[in-house]
């Protein structure tokens, strides 16, 4: 049950109205003019850290028992000029833009223009990004081949394990002080690097500890003013837990979570990171606390609910800093993916279920925010009863939670090097990425346009929206004798984007390395103050890099249109194909009668297409996977959108499938809107096709209308359908239930829909925050049904 109290939390957390605090960047800015050359960079980005912390407003909001923000309250999103430095322009797109927009004060405009924009358009991340990689890599980018994910925000992907419950930073310190001491001056020729990395996170464990001081201080102050009695005691309470955390380990299950909020506030106020951290496995590192707790009488269910929903209002009240062009395209929406974990196996491989994991299940259904995002990893070895319980909470209609296979996960994590302990300890974070929680740089470049790549082949290498050479010469392709010769031409398109992409990523990577270090991120992330290396720099004790393809369902259409009609049946041309795409099909209803209806479509366990789709990952995986980054650590591949799925669809003609120009791609590996037309047991067959353990992560959408799945017997056939998937190792499985009708309805009246939530991609958001052409993607999705 909801408490009055979380009542009205949550109720202000959804009133907040987002806006820009220029608070952090007026800090940054001061330290650089301060510090800026006199100290290492290192040191210089620990001294940031540490003035934020000091000098921050503090805010603890009426009746919160978590407390700390980003921002000055609720809502208040702050800039990242060393990363970004938004332009007049950008700020004044922010303010007015219907959709994701950011008030903006004339003052905090005036401040952009006189001192922030002179200091910082030449010194931000995003201005050296642009300025060293190739000009081959700016012009895929501007076609819509790849997006960059560090073009905006920093490195981020990484997830809080259970070392934070166990260690204060106290002790920390601790242990880099003795890693300083283990310095080999004499033999080794990077330990001064290696010291000054160490002393800067040093400087950030004291940032956080004097966030936690200065809120114990204040809220001492409140308590001293308050009248109420009870409020008092509350304050009081608050106090003393921020005076043990985060300098000491936590001793109780609230102290746990001020422990971890005060480590998430860091993180994100250190950089601005995809994505936005997050606790990982809650309901493990709770238990111990919770079990302890429960048996000596100090703790009830009920407390322990209200605390955590006063944890889920905190997260909501992050929205994700602004973003703008193409990196507002790929990720539009307020959420910054924070993504809570449930369920799954122990270190020991036993079954991770707990009280508590049953908990968060609740406390999930009864908030219904966006924030945090929320998934249950289902094993082998996970109850029926929790994954029903669940499935019962998702086909409310809301998207959450998503579900993770936790036995396709692991084997992933051990096809790319991860110990089996580490493996079992880890799980996902943002929409669909699979990491060793703790121990890991799992670092997303950007997205790859697969069909957009296929639209470069057909045109021999030319970008028909420009007319610009960005390909090489793969030959006419009227000229092409056999399917197989135009799939060796993809594959060297693809090969050659591939490259580009990879060279600007190995640039960018060593750009955050050399320049934008993470002191604090390092310290609670394994192996970094044992190595005296920075997170940014290769300091994790697993270091991998994706690149995300997008359209696997689009390409494989495209691939099984021309095999069966142009080079198996010689239905139609080459040449004919492609005079039909130029003009969208308008005048060539046959040919687009023919593919679009008359030939395979995956999604339908029909290996004429599922065949095709096999070989298409296999030669992105291949161009991909196992090559080297610069931090010692490899590429792989992931399969997910966001919301790109409609950005690389903007930037694309007709396609040889039947989609029209400018259409949205299919989104994660889902198939084409209505080309899946044998039910939902047939998509995850097609889809279990792919080598999910390939991968750093598969993203599944399945949309049902809710009479479909009411009942006992509708909860069954779900939780089948998800055992099914899981036991031919997918990856990820979510639902959107709802009915059309209701989506159309809300397009007309979107005033009356102000509360609609729906499943957008790896997240959930508010179906009047998405824009025009995501709404009706969604709404086009396939209704399945068990009949």
């Amino acid at each position: 049950m909801i408490t009055e109290r979380v009542r009205k939390l949550r109720e202000e957390s959804l009133k907040a109205i987002p806006r820009i605090s220029m608070e952090r960047a007026k800090i940054v800015d001061e330290v650089y003019k301060k510090f800026e050359g006199s100290v290492s960079i290192p040191v210089l980005r620990a001294l940031v850290l540490k003035e934020i912390m000091s000098n921050k407003e503090l805010c603890i909001n009426d009746g919160e028992l978590i407390v700390g923000e980003r921002g000055e309250a609720p809502a208040a999103t702050p800039t990242y000029p060393e990363l970004c430095c938004h332009t007049i322009e950008d700020m004044e797109i922010m303010d007015k833009r219907e959709k994701i927009s950011f008030k903006v004060k004339k003052e905090d405009m005036q401040f952009q223009k006189d001192v922030i924009i002179p200091y910082w358009e030449k010194r931000s991340m995003r201005h050296l990004i642009l300025e060293n990689v190739t000009e081959e890599w700016k012009e895929c980018y501007a076609a819509g081949i790849f997006t960059e994910f560090m073009e905006q925000r920093g490195p981020g992907h990484t997830v809080a394990d259970g070392k934070i419950y166990k260690k204060g930073f106290l002790q920390f310190k601790d242990d880099i002080e003795a890693s300083i001491k283990e310095l080999d001056f004499l033999n080794d020729d990077e330990a001064l690097n290696k010291r000054e990395q160490l002393k800067a996170m040093s400087i950030a464990c004291d940032a956080i500890m004097i966030l936690g001081e200065r809120y114990s201080k204040y809220a001492k102050k409140l308590a001293e003013k308050e009248n109420d009695e009870k409020r008092k005691k509350e304050l009081l309470e608050i106090s003393e837990i921020c005076s043990h955390v985060p300098a000491n380990a936590p001793r109780t299950f609230r102290e746990a979570l001020q422990m971890y909020w005060f480590v998430h506030l860091c993180v994100i106020s250190e950089l601005n990171p995809w994505d936005s951290f997050n606790p990982g496995r809650l309901d493990q590192h709770l238990y111990p606390f919770y079990k302890k707790e429960i048996e000596e009488g100090s703790l009830s269910r009920e407390k322990a609910e209200e605390f955590l929903q006063c944890f889920w209002v905190k997260f909501n009240n992050q929205p994700a800093p602004p973003k703008v062009g193409v990196t507002l395209k790929e990720s539009g929406t307020y959420t910054d993916f924070a993504n809570i974990n449930s369920g799954g196996v122990k270190a020991d491989g036993s079954d991770g279920v707990n009280e508590v994991s049953y908990l968060v299940l609740d406390v999930i259904d009864e908030m219904k925010l966006l924030q945090p995002s929320s998934n249950v990893q289902i094993s082998k070895k996970t109850p029926q009863k929790f994954l029903k319980r669940a499935l019962e909470i998702s086909r409310k209609g809301w998207g959450q939670p998503s579900f993770f296979n936790a036995d396709a996960i692991i084997q992933e994590m051990l096809n790319a090097g991860k110990s089996i302990e580490d493996a079992r300890c880890g799980g996902t974070s943002g929409c669909v990425e699979t990491g060793a929680f703790g121990k890991e740089a799992y670092i997303l470049t950007g997205y790859m346009n697969l069909p957009k790549i296929l639209e470069i082949t057909l045109n021999n290498g030319i970008d028909p929206n420009t007319n610009k050479r960005i390909g090489i010469e793969t030959g006419n392709p009227e000229d092409f004798k056999s399917y197989d010769q135009l799939f060796n031409a993809y594959k060297d398109q693809l090969h050659h984007f591939i490259n580009i992409k990879m060279i600007g990523n190995r640039i960018i990577e060593k750009l955050y390395a050399e320049k934008m270090p993470v002191p604090f991120l390092s310290v609670i992330i394994d192996d970094c103050i044992k190595k005296g290396k920075d997170y940014n720099a290769g300091g994790a004790r697993y270091n991998v890099s994706y690149i995300q393809g997008v359209g696997i369902g689009t390409i494989t259409d495209c691939f099984a249109a021309m095999k069966t009609q142009v080079f198996d049946k010689k239905n139609i041309s080459m040449k004919e194909l492609l005079m039909a795409i130029k003009e969208n099909f308008e005048g060539y209803e046959d040919i687009l009668h023919l593919v679009k209806e008359k030939s395979p479509k995956y999604g339908n366990d029909d290996d004429a297409a599922d065949d095709l789709m096999r070989d298409i990952f296999n030669a992105y995986c291949e161009e991909v996977n196992g090559r080297p980054n610069i931090k010692g650590g490899q590429f792989r591949i992931n399969m997910l959108p966001t919301t790109c799925h409609v950005y690389f669809g903007s930037v694309i003609g007709a396609t040889p499938d039947g989609r029209k120009a400018k259409l949205p791609l299919t989104d994660g590996i889902s198939p084409s809107k209505g080309a899946d037309r044998n039910g939902p047991t047939a998509v995850v067959k097609s889809a279990a096709k792919m080598d999910h353990l390939k991968t750093g992560g598969t993203l599944l959408n399945q949309k049902f209308t809710p009479s479909v799945i009411e009942g006992e017997n509708g909860l069954d056939n779900l939780a089948y359908l998800v055992r099914t998937y899981f036991r031919m190792d997918g990856h990820h499985i979510q639902f959107n239930v709802i009915d059309k009708q209701i989506l159309l309805d809300a397009q007309k009246k979107p005033e009356e829909y102000n509360d609609l939530i729906v499943r957008v991609a790896g997240y959930s958001d508010y179906f009047n925050n998405l824009d025009r052409a995501l709404q009706n993607e969604i709404i086009e999705r396939t209704e399945q049904s068990f009949c």
